[in-house]
């Protein structure tokens, strides 16, 4: 455990970096999974919906992501009574996100095809990463 206090800093910039990338891939993610024809044919309210939603979880892992690269030292020292809250809210976050992961999508998905199976292991370790690393700097 020693070895990962002494490293919280960099840990939690890897996961400020993997939100930045995250937040980059969410914003060409109709084209990556191949819905922007489906999206064309959606009712223009649902387009919209979609665009500004995908505008917004990208934004906020930016803040997220510039945030804990500015104060990495300050979050993993739990330096400030805000950088414990800060850590804890987005590790909350991330955690909701992990628990989405396995709960509300149906693992028809994902399940026996290999390309699919293999994007879900990576984006569960991914936020089950960061939940880790931000709550760790939450409850030190």
């Amino acid at each position: 455990m020693n070895l990962i206090l002494n490293h919280l800093d960099t840990i939690l910039i890897a996961a400020a970096i993997g939100q930045l990338i995250i937040a980059g891939i969410n914003m060409r993610l109709d084209k990556i999974l191949g819905w922007d024809k489906e999206l064309e044919s959606v009712p223009n309210l649902l387009q919209e919906v979609f665009v500004v939603h995908k505008w917004f979880i990208s934004i906020i892992l930016v803040i997220f992501g510039v945030i804990t690269i500015r104060f990495a030292g300050d979050i993993a020292e739990a330096k400030y009574e805000m950088t414990r809250w800060f850590a804890a809210g987005v590790g909350v976050f991330w955690g909701v996100r992990t628990l989405i992961q396995w709960l509300y999508y149906g693992w028809d998905n994902w399940r026996g095809k290999a390309k699919e199976t293999a994007i879900h292991w990576i984006l569960t370790i991914s936020y089950g990463g960061a939940t880790a690393a931000y709550l760790t700097a939450a409850f030190r």
